[in-house]
């Protein structure tokens, strides 16, 4: 009888966990959903809109670097070459901007006790992540398509640095979402450690060919490191002296954590 009872117990507290798993995935299902309307509205103009932006900013350094008659520093395609950083760029901005507000946005749903503040960060994650699948496929498939790109010589490493890339933009955005519910002002400051990311990540050059000085200062950057995991993935013979995966996922796992875990600590019972 004593064996029997516990192991009602225990099936109880198994149902328990399944069912409050369950109950957080349909929460954030439906958070992601309010969040698609939010974002892109109700017509087809918002998803166009958000496929059409990293094509204008490919668009025109291509334009630009085809007025100054440069080439492209690394294969033959200059589309692909800035195609491999841009899109990892807009994607983590994407996300540790639209992170950023997830707190004060959803403030009003906040005071239902099924949503906790960690269900708005995952909601708009997935919403960007599953945006951005789209975005890649199209453009990657577009540039192919017109024979401006061969096929990618290691997908998988694509794949490895587009989620090194959601970790590092969850973990950044998680801290961004608490800086800002307690100071707004901390969003004009977060834009001045953004802007340089652009010329810090190795978007219109080769970070192994510049002088050893300047490697030593931009290989801090762990966009820099998953701009380069990209090109390793895409071109064959592309011989990266910069990248470290282990800092990119270390990095990446540690503001995870802490953005969290912070997060946990001031959350209101």
């Amino acid at each position: 009888m004593p064996y029997a009872t516990t192991s009602d117990r225990r099936g109880t507290r198994g149902t328990g966990f399944f069912g409050t798993l369950a109950l957080q995935i349909r929460v954030i299902v439906a958070l992601t959903l309010r969040e698609t309307r939010m974002t892109f509205g109700t017509s087809h103009a918002g998803y166009f809109w958000a496929i059409v932006q990293p094509l204008i900013s490919i668009s025109f350094l291509v334009f630009l670097f085809y007025l100054i008659g440069r080439q492209a520093p690394y294969g033959t395609s200059l589309a692909l070459f800035f195609a491999t950083a841009i899109l990892s760029l807009e994607l983590y901005n994407k996300m540790s901007v639209s992170l950023m507000r997830a707190f004060t946005s959803n403030k009003a749903l906040l005071t239902y006790p099924m949503i906790k503040r960690t269900d708005t960060l995952f909601a708009r994650a997935f919403l960007i992540c599953c945006t951005f699948i789209v975005i890649n496929m199209i453009f990657y498939t577009g540039l192919i398509t017109l024979g401006l790109a061969p096929l990618p010589h290691r997908p998988e490493e694509i794949i490895l640095a587009f989620l090194a890339t959601l970790a590092l933009g969850l973990g950044i955005g998680s801290i961004n979402a608490i800086l800002y519910q307690k100071f707004q002002a901390w969003q004009h400051i977060e834009k001045l450690f953004a802007r340089p990311l652009f010329f810090l990540s190795g978007v219109f050059y080769i970070p192994s060919s510049l002088p050893p000085e300047a490697v030593a200062v931009i290989r801090w950057n762990p966009i820099l490191h998953i701009v380069e995991w990209v090109r390793t993935g895409y071109y064959a013979n592309y011989d990266s002296q910069v990248l470290d995966k282990f800092y990119v996922l270390s990095f990446a796992a540690t503001l995870v954590v802490a953005g969290l875990f912070w997060e946990r600590i001031t959350r209101k019972v």
